[in-house]
């Protein structure tokens, strides 16, 4: 074991461990257990490593200058190199504060320094905890705060996130559009309020969800200019106390270098330590694509459904994922469907929750950071997951069985409609009321009736007649 000492006093800890006291009072006194995203650590990890490379060209333009540096920050190499690592994830099994805590996230960032300290003694040859060589606080937070490290580092992998998710939209889209295009002349029964309404096709309903995730995947993309904005030199409320300038200036472009992101010094610092309404409209977009998604799959998850098809006319067969009873055999539930809805509820209440909280921030800071962070990153990845399992585990497998949807369209009354322009309201009232009362197909009851000639009948109910938009003055003239 070996001991610790902050403010408040001290504490043993285990000999071979990264974390530090700071982190071990956090896991202390919020006992979640709920595990904090790796995505933003490894993003803390690179703005840490910004940080470092900025102190690094700081101390030798100093030295440039003047010949000296006076006190320079130890250890600056090995924190770079432990920052890299945290980057790529390491040690991330020693970051133990848990995704709800208080404090604004000053435990994230304590966490980080003790790990990158600890990792940086180790490569020195030193043992954990060896702080008069390399501090958490003097050598690992150098130059930074709390304040607009994690704000920053939320950014960050806010960015990295929706890169993800415009990618995953983008391959769903693209599955749409070809069962768009494959089934585009299946005639279907169209619904109104889960009634029988005009005829339509597969794939003009497939059309509309594509056009749903192409706004989904414009939005998605604008997002970026939502958020860029970063705070990162700021300090603790955003006027740059006790940092270089030469930092305040210098930073970002170490991040935008190591990123690729196109992360942005915000020209009023304040205003980004402050204010954290670009999360509740970026989130605001991610809801909208739950909203699509849950739209989406509700529509098929009916059309599959037994309530609707009898199963000698299942129009619309969902793939068999895993078996759905541990009683019933044979029994298969549209488990995909019921996941994306579970997600995009899920969703809709991260919706309230961020609202709410970054409506919580009190004068210079909002403390609700960690909390809305979470929120914010589950959402994105939950959205990504409904994506990947929707593209790979539903519609690459969907089945449409065009004929027996169209068995059910010519034997439903509101077929007539279409007849509407050729023999009138009431006409066509009279071969639906046949229709119904006698259980026949439209074609049968106009052999009974003989309102149509059978050949002008069967040229009316192709799918280019059905589907094209309107009609012109010549196709009706009788």
């Amino acid at each position: 074991m070996r001991k610790e000492i902050d403010y408040i006093g001290e504490m043993e800890l285990p000999s071979d461990a990264l974390y530090g006291i700071h982190a071990a009072r956090a896991r202390k006194n919020f006992p979640d257990t709920t595990s904090f995203h790796i995505e933003w650590y490894k993003a803390i990890g690179l703005v840490k490593k910004a940080c470092y490379q900025t102190a690094e060209a700081y101390v030798k333009a100093i030295e440039d200058k003047y010949g000296a540096y006076p006190d320079p920050p130890a250890g600056l190499t090995h924190l770079i190199h432990a920052a890299t690592e945290v980057s790529e994830g390491d040690h991330f099994e020693n970051f133990i504060v848990p995704a709800v805590s208080g404090g604004a996230g000053t435990s994230i960032n304590m966490n980080v320094n003790e790990i990158i300290t600890n990792v940086a003694l180790l490569k020195t040859g030193a043992e954990p905890g060896n702080y008069e060589l390399i501090d958490p606080i003097e050598d690992a937070n150098i130059f930074q705060s709390t304040n607009d490290v994690i704000p920053t580092s939320l950014k960050v992998a806010t960015m990295f996130l929706l890169q993800d998710l415009e990618k995953t939209i983008n391959d769903l889209r693209f599955a749409v559009e070809q069962m768009e295009i494959t089934h585009q002349d299946d005639l279907r029964l169209g619904y109104t309020q889960m009634q029988e309404a005009v005829p339509s096709s597969f794939g003009k309903l497939f059309s509309t969800y594509s056009e749903a995730l192409s706004r989904d995947w414009w939005r998605v993309s604008k997002c970026f200019e939502r958020i860029k904005m970063v705070n990162l030199g700021g300090s603790a409320i955003g006027t740059g106390m006790a940092v270089p300038r030469y930092f305040i200036m210098e930073a970002i472009g170490h991040l935008q270098q190591l990123t690729g992101l196109p992360v942005t010094r915000s020209e009023n610092l304040a205003d980004a330590t402050s204010n954290l309404d670009s999360y509740v409209e970026v989130h605001a977009t991610l809801k909208a694509h739950a909203v699509n998604l849950e739209k989406m799959v509700s529509d098929i998850r009916l059309l599959g459904s037994d309530l609707v098809n009898p199963h000698s006319l299942q129009q619309v067969v969902l793939p068999q994922c895993q078996v759905g009873s541990s009683i019933m055999p044979g029994k298969v539930n549209p488990v995909i469907p019921e996941f994306v809805i579970s997600a995009a509820h899920k969703i809709y209440a991260s919706d309230q929750l961020i609202s709410s909280l970054c409506a919580q921030g009190c004068l210079e800071l909002n403390a609700y950071l960690p909390v809305i962070g979470h929120a914010m990153l589950e959402s994105l990845k939950l959205l990504i997951a409904c994506d990947l399992t929707l593209k790979k585990n539903l519609f690459d497998g969907l089945i449409i069985h065009g004929d027996k949807s169209l068995q059910i369209l010519y034997r439903s009354p509101s077929i007539t409609t279409a007849l509407l322009p050729h023999i009138g309201y009431h006409k066509a009232a009279e071969l639906a009321m046949v229709m119904k009362t006698k259980g026949k197909d439209i074609f049968e009851a106009n052999q009974e009736l003989q309102l149509l000639s059978q050949e002008k009948l069967e040229t009316l109910l192709t799918a280019g007649n059905l589907l094209k938009l309107g009609y012109t003055w010549s196709e009706v003239a009788r």
